[in-house]
């Protein structure tokens, strides 16, 4: 039986079919052996080669992860139930009491209408108020009966006390005609003469203290007269201590300038909002606005951090936001080793191959799963991109001979998928130019400097010159938006197993011909043998700015 809690399995942003592939196909090898849910998912928008990969083999795009720090479902939400506005300032407190809680939420067809606190009803029997409060505040007959653990001799209970004031007659009747008003409700014993004079004056309702005995006479005629008639073995001085916990929660309940928190809020977005309104509860909605629960500062203490597994990138730059802020649980990559640092050990797994993909084939085989025709079309995809069908100076033997492995498992001829897989992510129908950079883009941090790569991988020469020529400017524009140092572009011809650089940075142009021993001048580079960034364009770039500091 799974867990519940999720580990989010992910690439890298601007993730590109190696990156979606291996995290779909590791999450489904930690599912089945491990005790755990694992979560395939993807830290950007899914290019056009990878959607070409995902629909050939009819698998969902996983979820999409934008940020990694903890929110508040990601906390124990306390499941205080929502009560009806109507509900008596008395059964609110024995709720309170029973769920050990000091807020109350009033919902109404699952939305927050208010909320209600202890303090705010222990305001309403220190403050004075008048002795019409129960009217105004609409008070049901039914709470009453309740307050005053009573029965309800004559009347309706669904009834509310709109009109009046609260009497206790002690005096005689010939005294109480003076002060009792059409619409008061009257507390009182059993003398037959005072409940006749209520009746008689106009009072809406009567209510009978002691369990004292009401009469025939007195029932009919409070039917007669239209006046409620409730009798309570309460004596009349608790009766009037006990009454005014009938009115209705509405009437005291905030409903205005609510601070309420959303299940997909940071827990680091709300820390100073709870510390400056000083409130014990918080309650919380989902995304459409319905009640789900409440949390307290209490919650935040213990806040659990989300769990992560990376695939195919171990670069801080290149992780999903807020990747500081989680727990990495594991990384499995086949870059160079970058500037992710954790605060417990891992468990961490790199190796010089050609495509992640290839490691995780490898995995499943020490774990002793077999791969199934899906996952292993899946894992061959990536191999073919990764290594541009075994074009890439990255590629090994090993890539290779795991890709005719699992291109048996899936059934499919790799030579005519990577023509039409490549085609798919080529095409260049609807793009804009920003589609086009960002399809597969990182950025890296190298001798102090921030520079970006972007690269585009086709077999078709002219697209390759039509992008070429789209691109002009627009490297300055990425360079400016994202604050980087540098900026690089790959337009790789997978064939011709070469590359036309574009780049853009002050010293930019001076690297690439120090790094690559070639003149460029303003010209994009022309790299003869250069398909590679991991391995050729990356290397070369870092041991050129090293050089360039070598010789200040």
């Amino acid at each position: 039986m799974k867990k519940d809690n999720r580990i989010l399995v992910t690439g890298h942003k601007n993730p590109d079919t190696d990156s979606i592939c291996s995290a779909i196909a590791y999450a489904r090898l930690k599912n089945k052996i491990s005790e755990d849910t694992h979560i395939p998912c993807r830290a950007g928008r899914v290019n056009e080669e990878t959607q070409y990969v995902l629909n050939y083999y009819q698998v969902e795009v996983p979820e999409l992860i934008e940020d990694v720090r903890t929110q508040i479902r990601d906390i124990e939400i306390r499941q205080t139930a929502g009560v009806k506005r109507d509900i008596s300032l008395k059964k609110a407190w024995m709720l309170m009491k029973e769920e050990g809680v000091v807020t109350l939420p009033i919902t109404r067809n699952g939305r927050l209408e208010g909320l209600i606190t202890i303090a705010d009803i222990t305001k309403t029997y220190m403050d004075a108020y008048d002795s019409a409060i129960l009217s105004s505040a609409h008070t049901r007959v039914k709470n009453i009966v309740e307050t005053l653990d009573a029965a309800l001799v004559v009347g309706d209970s669904k009834t509310y006390y709109t009109k009046g004031k609260v009497l206790v007659a002690a005096a005689n009747p010939d005294l109480m005609e003076s002060y009792i008003k059409p619409g008061d409700l009257v507390l009182l014993g059993n003398r037959y003469e005072s409940q006749l004079c209520a009746i008689e004056m106009a009072a809406a309702c009567i209510i009978v203290c002691e369990g004292a005995p009401v009469s025939l006479t007195i029932r009919r005629l409070a039917e007669e007269r239209g006046c409620t008639v409730i009798s309570t073995p309460y004596d009349t001085f608790t009766a009037s201590r006990l009454i005014n916990q009938s009115m209705p929660v509405s009437y005291f309940m905030k409903r205005d300038h609510l601070i309420t928190f959303n299940t997909d809020d940071f827990i680091d977005d709300i820390r100073d909002t709870m510390a400056r309104v000083r409130h014990r509860d918080f309650p919380i909605l989902d995304g459409e606005g319905r009640y789900i629960g409440m949390i307290s500062r209490r919650n935040l203490l213990g806040a659990r951090k989300k769990q992560v597994i990376m695939v195919d990138h171990n670069e801080r730059t290149q992780a999903v936001n807020g990747i500081e802020s989680a727990e990495i649980l594991e990384i499995i990559d086949h870059h160079r080793l970058g500037t992710i640092e954790t605060m417990a050990p891992v468990f961490f797994r790199n190796q010089p191959l050609g495509c992640t993909a290839t490691i995780v084939y490898q995995m499943y085989e020490e774990a002793g799963v077999e791969i199934d025709e899906q996952t292993a079309g899946l894992l061959c995809s990536a191999i073919i991109s990764d290594t541009l069908l075994f074009r890439s100076p990255t590629c090994t033997v090993v890539d290779k001979m795991t890709a005719q492995k699992l291109a048996a498992i899936a059934k499919i001829d790799m030579e005519a998928f990577a023509k039409d897989m490549f085609a798919a992510g080529s095409n260049l129908a609807g793009k804009t130019e920003e589609q086009i950079f960002y399809q597969d883009f990182k950025e890296f941090s190298m001798e102090g400097r921030a520079i970006g790569v972007g690269q585009i991988s086709s077999m078709n020469s002219e697209e390759l010159d039509t992008i070429e020529k789209r691109l002009e400017g627009y490297l300055e524009k990425v360079q400016l938006g994202r604050g980087l140092d540098m900026v690089f572009f790959m337009l790789t011809n997978i064939l011709e197993e070469s590359t036309r650089l574009l780049y853009c940075g002050d010293g930019a142009a001076k690297l690439v011909e120090s790094s690559f021993e070639v003149t460029v001048g303003k010209a994009p580079a022309n790299l003869p043998g250069v398909v590679s960034r991991k391995k050729q364009l990356i290397p070369a770039l870092i041991n050129g700015l090293e050089s360039d500091s070598g010789g200040r």
